[in-house]
């Protein structure tokens, strides 16, 4: 039975072995750190009951969601503190940083510097398919994972696609899911991604509490929404040494 057991489903219909990654990742938000290792795979198959085939699917996912590294002849061990992301994520919407860091067990927050409504611009404005002066939702905060400083991130959306945007305390909450309950729903479905590596502006090295020789991760990321419309121009300036762009190239 354990060579097939890892396709079996549990009571509640999912797969054995993503409820054992649930339970896994839950146990690591609370208790470890980063570096951590975890019990051995046989400790792991008495403690949920199951197959090693299961217990080793189980990590498998966790590392491909960035929660766990594997250890040659070691072991597995909480991966670092680092966050990995890219322009497009998920099976079929975008994942903001706070999605990211919720599924990687990583205490999220954002210090907002600026929040503001103005006219676009007319290169705004032909990026988010809108007409010049058409009004604008614009912020910027510096984005900080487990109170380490990562990023200073620059969003500017149409204030039409969710009018409460300007009233949002967004020193906690998530831009995306903001969007994903306004009326009609704005779900972030793909995005055009695009990164290059600069030195830290002055303004970035005292936001991102730069000393020393760290690289700066430009991002520029337009995204789009379930009908293919522009919803989000976004610009991210992200430590080298605190964030990873990840893509998969297909032809």
């Amino acid at each position: 039975m354990e060579a097939g057991e890892v396709g079996l489903f549990g009571a509640d219909g999912r797969p054995l072995y993503e409820r054992v990654a649930d339970e896994i990742r839950a146990e690591l938000a609370r208790d470890a750190g980063t570096g951590t290792r975890l019990p051995s795979e046989r400790r792991l198959v008495e403690r949920f009951g199951v197959s090693r085939v299961t217990v080793r699917a189980a990590l498998n996912e966790l590392k491909a969601q960035g929660v766990l590294v594997s250890l040659p002849a070691r072991g597995w061990a909480v991966a670092p503190t680092t966050l990995e992301g890219a322009g497009r994520l998920g099976r079929d919407h975008v994942q903001g940083f706070a999605d990211l860091a919720a599924s990687r067990g990583l205490r999220m927050r954002s210090r907002v510097l600026e929040s503001t409504t103005r006219p676009a611009t007319v290169r705004e404005a032909e990026a988010l398919r809108t007409a010049p002066g058409a009004t604008l939702f614009e912020m910027r905060r510096v984005r900080y994972l487990n109170d380490l400083a990562v990023a200073v991130e620059h969003n500017r959306l149409p204030l039409t696609i969710a009018p409460g945007l300007p009233e949002a305390d967004f020193a906690e909450t998530s831009l995306y899911a903001l969007l994903r309950v306004a009326d009609p729903p704005q779900v972030p479905r793909y995005a055009d991604y695009s990164v290059e590596a600069r030195n830290a502006t002055a303004e970035e090295r005292e936001l991102l509490e730069i000393d020393g020789p760290v690289p700066i991760l430009s991002a520029m990321q337009l995204t789009f929404n379930q009908d293919n419309e522009p919803i989000e121009l976004t610009v991210q300036a992200y430590r080298g040494d605190r964030y990873t762009f990840h893509a998969s190239i297909t032809d």
